[in-house]
């Protein structure tokens, strides 16, 4: 799976902040056409067709369990995972000199580098990323080792990924994700107001999303009647709880001969545990087998401990089966029970 967590210190947050703070829905402008003009306006009466103020794009269901989207980054086509669990969006490292992005001018606003997990990463620059008719424009996307991801992919025989689609772009596009569908909506036009078209929530169960500090996204959440928070991540292609946090459950655990690992960390043994009551707001799953993981590092600021604590990932295969569907402009997870 690639799981793309980017946790900063306090110095580093206050840097991905001034990214987020340049992915103001401004620099947001539909692709223009090339078309010329004529030089003598037509008038036919009829009141000219206004710019699509919105748009939903289809997206792919990869083999992991993955949401990918077909995108252009200058002009190539590129293969992007939506990882709602992303704070900034990211190419892969190795794909960056193939699409012409260059790296961040000492001379900018933007951070240079940020730190992920313990490590600094380039930050480079698209000037154009294409999503459908969304053309953003002078886009930064940290540079990071995705070899991981490569590797499952060829080992499902699929395309690998040339990066991911993180909180940057999903907040300020008020975009609304539908894991079932599966289908991501965006805004295009930033002056356009109110919910997104053609969504309907009736029947659903809404649950409120908590915005951390580094641009995660939690749920409240019970484990066999334990209070807890869940991370909404669908770059994990299955629900994922802490280690640690199992086993304080005395919860029995199961050993697989799986491994994992998020940006610069060391892969980590995957073991499942059955989980006889999960609940996500009025959601309640009975004898739920999750995957079970060392989330340190993955994590940070003290979460795993706090009360009430941070158990895990929200993974793939929940949004998907409950008709999971993420809403960043109200900030609320819809789920069918």
């Amino acid at each position: 799976m690639f799981v793309l967590h980017l946790i900063f210190r306090r110095r580093a947050i206050l840097a991905a902040l001034l990214v987020l703070a340049f992915f103001s829905p401004a620099v947001a402008a539909p692709v223009r056409s090339n078309a010329r003009p004529s030089r003598q306006p037509v008038l036919t009466g009829r009141t000219p067709p206004r710019a699509p103020q919105f748009q939903a794009l289809p997206l792919e269901r990869s083999r992991q369990n993955h949401l990918l989207l077909r995108a252009f980054i200058n002009g190539k086509p590129a293969l992007l995972g939506v990882d709602t669990g992303a704070p900034i969006s990211a190419v892969a490292i190795s794909r960056a000199g193939h699409f012409g992005m260059t790296p961040v001018s000492s001379n900018s606003q933007i951070p240079a580098r940020l730190r992920i997990n313990g490590k600094y990463n380039e930050v480079f620059v698209a000037r154009g990323l294409q999503l459908g008719a969304l053309n953003l424009v002078d886009q930064p996307m940290v540079a990071v080792d995705l070899g991981g991801s490569t590797k499952a992919a060829k080992l499902m025989k699929e395309q690998a990924i040339d990066g991911i689609i993180g909180a940057d772009i999903l907040f300020p596009t008020e975009a609304v994700l539908d894991c079932r569908a599966p289908m991501l909506m965006l805004k295009i036009d930033p002056d356009a107001r109110g919910s997104m078209p053609g969504v309907s929530y009736r029947g659903m169960s809404g649950v409120p999303m908590e915005l951390s500090s580094g641009y995660n996204l939690y749920v409240d959440s019970s484990v066999n009647g334990k209070r807890a928070k869940l991370m909404v991540d669908t770059g994990a292609f299955t629900t994922l709880l802490h280690q640690r946090f199992v086993r304080r459950m005395k919860i029995p655990l199961r050993d697989t001969p799986f491994n994992s690992a998020g940006v610069n960390l060391k892969n980590r043994g995957v073991q499942t545990a059955t989980i006889a009551r999960l609940s996500i707001g009025d959601v309640h799953l009975r004898a739920k087998k999750v995957g079970v993981i060392d989330l340190e590092g993955l994590i940070r600021g003290g979460m795993l401990d706090a009360t009430p604590p941070v158990a895990g990932l929200l993974g793939s295969e929940i949004l998907q089966r409950h008709n999971g569907i993420i809403d960043f402009r109200t900030k609320m997870l819809y789920l069918r029970k």
